[in-house]
């Protein structure tokens, strides 16, 4: 139930062919066919252009205003020489936002994270040029070092979430650089379903304080099906649930943790739409930090209708495949 999207064979050959020479400046790649694809290897027709020209001449003819695009630079002088950026317009399609977003990090990883030594986000055009550039190092001159999941999440939130939150909210310190803002009810809810007092635990981001939240809900779901009426079908969720269930005669209850976006999730605030994504790996330490909690199996889904009591059951408790031992043929007369 994961996206499996990973760098094809061609990105990594192209990317390759970046690292070994000089002469190219970079690289353009995209998502098709559920795998991170290349598009164009960018080679200026004389060496020695300014890095703002190359920009203007080679980057700047591919970049649209409805779709998305990762953008791999020659930036620095020195290893590391390189910078991605992540390109999403407000305009491109919502499940190609999702996608760019999710499946960035898996780019930078997939071909060496120390090759890069800056990553971030662009929503328009102007930041792809060479003021756009310039804008975006003066803004992260006195940036203190991040690690790669810190800086995503930075890119998305606003420094006045960090000052208040107001009251029954508290933030979480992940690391030193990261602190994630949780309503008091959310982790108390969290608490409880480690000490088994409770059953569920849904979550989603509040797009105006940006902070997590719990989603109230009247019963714990019985079942699987039970469970996937209960998540929100135009809107994205964290769903903590204890599926107590019997297999092979004994009654067995684990930990099992949902995320869920659906196609048809749609708002005017892309970074809140980009926030989902990032923010997984946030709302599954703090639960593990706040109250134990390890999920014993993780899904990612689009639609929680994609959830399916067979398909967890699959997961769980997966089927083991008996290999028959080889008889050697009688001897012929024997």
């Amino acid at each position: 139930m994961q996206s499996g999207i990973s760098a094809s064979q061609e990105l990594v050959s192209q990317f390759n062919d970046l690292l070994k020479s000089d002469r190219h400046f970079g690289l353009l790649a995209t998502i098709s066919s559920e795998q991170l694809q290349p598009l164009q290897l960018l080679t200026p027709p004389s060496p020695g252009a300014s890095f703002a020209s190359n920009v203007e001449s080679l980057l700047r003819p591919h970049v649209k205003p409805n779709e998305a695009l990762y953008v791999i630079l020659r930036r620095y002088p020195s290893s590391p020489a390189l910078v991605a950026v992540t390109y999403v317009p407000d305009t491109a399609p919502v499940r190609q936002k999702m996608l760019f977003a999710s499946t960035r990090l898996t780019l930078v990883r997939e071909l060496g994270s120390e090759h890069f030594r800056d990553t971030f986000f662009a929503t328009t055009p102007e930041e792809l040029s060479p003021a756009g550039f310039e804008k975006h190092d003066a803004h992260t001159a006195v940036e203190a070092p991040l690690t790669e999941e810190e800086r995503s999440l930075g890119e998305v939130r606003r420094a006045e979430q960090e000052a208040g939150m107001g009251t029954g909210t508290r933030e979480i310190h992940l690391s030193k650089n990261l602190a994630t803002p949780i309503a008091e009810d959310a982790l108390q809810a969290l608490q409880a379903l480690g000490t088994a007092s409770r059953s569920l635990v849904m979550l989603k981001i509040n797009p105006e304080s940006e902070a997590v939240e719990l989603v109230p809900s009247d019963s714990a779901p019985a079942s699987i099906a039970e469970l996937v009426q209960t998540i929100s079908p135009t809107e994205p969720r964290f769903t903590f649930y204890r599926y107590t269930h019997s297999h092979n005669g004994s009654e067995t209850s684990p930990l099992l943790f949902f995320y869920t976006c659906p196609t048809n999730f749609s708002t005017k605030a892309i970074k809140f739409r980009m926030m989902y994504p990032l923010m997984k790996r946030a709302v599954l330490a703090a639960a593990e930090k706040e109250a134990g909690l390890q999920p014993e199996k993780k899904f990612e889904v689009e639609d929680a209708s994609e959830i399916t009591e067979q398909s967890v059951l699959e997961e769980l408790h997966p089927k083991v495949e008996v290999k028959k031992a080889f008889n050697r043929p009688k001897r012929p007369g024997r």
